[in-house]
């Protein structure tokens, strides 16, 4: 195995002690580290816990998921206060995007879901994050990451991470001439739609996670999702790209580092 980081993982949606433990372990699974995304204000602050007991290991992401309900006014001008204030800590503003299977859901079901408020919610994160000169890790898939793409050059932010991406050919070709950078996750060993956005999308914007604790088949049925698995989706795309396994851990791990700013110094 080569050095790798979970560039993607909800850590603290695994009971406390697991997560505590699974980041205990990550030396001995030639993980660097890990990204943990945030959901809602309780999150953020559980992510803020795990990443003041692993500085060298937790890197932080703030933010509010979009497949929920929204948060009162008071409760996002709270939320993006307390990020506000927190910005030195945190590596990105994120899990934010857009809800496209609450939206779905709902309107497979004959109702009207309003999107507006949620992408007015996403915007607010948006504007934050070109204030705090910070990237942002985004969940918008198919038609959404249109929208969200015309919010981010809206706002000038150029640092965009699209997580577990799927959409149309068009809507990659905007996100590879804008420079932004997806993340593949253990379903590349049983997905041809994500095997083909391997093969088409530039090595040097790619990078490898896990989103756990979500669960996954093929060779994973079964198995608790932890960020030891993200060799094995590097070994899937040095297949797909043609490259030795070394030579693509090493590239994925520095666009990591490069998007994340890992490399610099803990501020603490």
């Amino acid at each position: 195995m080569f050095d790798a980081i979970d560039a993607h993982i909800h850590l603290d949606m695994y009971p406390e002690e697991r997560a505590r433990q699974m980041c205990e372990e990550l030396a001995s699974d030639r993980v660097l580290g890990l990204v943990a995304v945030s959901r809602h204000l309780v999150s953020c602050q559980a992510t803020q816990r795990l990443r003041k007991s692993f500085p060298d290991r937790v890197w932080a992401a703030y933010g509010y998921h979009p497949e929920q309900a929204l948060p009162s006014a008071e409760e996002l001008a709270e939320l993006l206060a307390w990020i506000r204030e927190r910005k030195d800590e945190m590596v990105a503003i994120g899990e934010v995007g857009l809800p496209y299977y609450t939206r779905t859901e709902v309107e497979a079901e004959g109702r009207h879901f309003e999107v507006e408020p949620y992408v007015e919610m996403l915007e607010q994160f948006i504007a934050l994050a070109a204030e705090l000169n910070k990237p942002v890790v985004l969940h918008a898939v198919y038609e959404d990451a249109d929208v969200v793409i015309d919010l981010l050059q809206q706002h000038g932010v150029k640092k965009a991470h699209f997580h577990w991406f799927k959409g149309p050919a068009s809507t990659v070709q905007r996100m590879i001439e804008a420079g932004y950078f997806i993340s593949i996750t253990p379903d590349v060993w049983y997905e041809e739609g994500v095997r083909t956005l391997v093969r088409e999308y530039p090595l040097t914007h790619i990078m490898v996670e896990t989103d756990g604790p979500w669960p996954f088949e093929g060779p994973f049925e079964g198995q608790e999702t932890h960020p030891r698995m993200v060799h094995a989706v590097i070994e899937q795309i040095a297949l797909l790209k043609g490259l030795s396994m070394g030579e693509t851990a090493a590239i994925v791990r520095g666009n990591t580092e490069r998007f994340y700013g890992l490399s610099e110094p803990d501020k603490d």
